[in-house]
């Protein structure tokens, strides 16, 4: 968004909650990009499960962030699966595969 990205959240180890992902990235990132970019605020966020919680749906609305609405099981129009293609194609690609999960992350970033 800013400068046209963002920078890359990474869950350590434990499943991504609904709990947790209003924690961790709606709170602190999407709020703050809101804040900076109103009025013309859209989130986008895929149906992953965490993100379709009603407490995320209520948190979104008390934040008063204005989610794209987006058909399940459409991955070619969602452009966040094409940088996951993109980032998985990089990783392949490297002479040296990443041999644990810190490297994996250093190499994402």
């Amino acid at each position: 968004m800013l400068n046209g990205r963002t920078e890359l959240h990474i869950f350590d180890r434990r499943s991504v909650t609904w709990d947790r992902y209003c924690e961790e990235v709606l709170l602190p990132h999407v709020r703050l990009f809101r804040g900076a970019i109103e009025p013309d605020f859209i989130f986008m966020d895929d149906n992953a499960r965490p993100h379709r919680a009603l407490a995320v749906e209520e948190q979104l609305e008390s934040e008063d962030i204005t989610r794209m609405d987006w058909p399940a099981y459409f991955p070619d129009l969602n452009f966040i699966e094409h940088v996951w293609d993109a980032l998985g194609r990089r990783i392949a690609a490297r002479l040296h595969h990443p041999e644990n999960t810190q490297q994996l992350k250093q190499m994402l970033i």
